[in-house]
């Protein structure tokens, strides 16, 4: 059965002047300032698009690959994700790397780079981003 998750923005005046207010309405987890200054300078405690995608593909990415491990037999402990979402102004998001350290009892280097690599391929949020370089570093904790 299809899911569907919402959130929301109202954003109040102009691009660098301006702010807004993210919404996370299907969790109810709150709402979370967003600026054009957040966005393209520092973060000064306001999130980004870009850091939002991170967090989608972080958590989708991790999901994809515990289900390909735990589907080959050897499901991990733990796994750590992290994704840098790099924008430039003017021109976009330009790249996206994650890099995943896993604790994966069985299963050896080579292994968790090739499931990782799966994963970074398949995940649905990777595929929703196809039209981004997406890069990937897997090393076993």
């Amino acid at each position: 059965m299809a899911t569907t998750r919402t959130a929301h923005t109202v954003w109040e005046g102009e691009l660098t002047s301006g702010s807004g207010t993210v919404t996370f309405d299907s969790s109810g987890i709150g709402e979370q300032p967003v600026s054009w200054p957040s966005r393209a300078e520092q973060a000064n405690g306001k999130t980004s698009p870009e850091e939002l995608i991170a967090a989608a593909h972080s958590s989708c990415f991790s999901m994809a690959l515990s289900h390909g491990l735990t589907g080959a037999g050897t499901p991990p402990t733990r796994l750590e994700t992290k994704a840098d979402v790099t924008f430039q102004p003017g021109e976009g998001i330009t790249g996206i790397h994650l890099t995943v350290r896993g604790e994966v009892p069985g299963l050896d280097e080579q292994g968790f780079v090739s499931a990782a690599e799966d994963a970074k391929k398949n995940c649905p949020v990777s595929q929703a981003l196809a039209g981004t370089t997406i890069t990937l570093t897997a090393e076993l904790a």
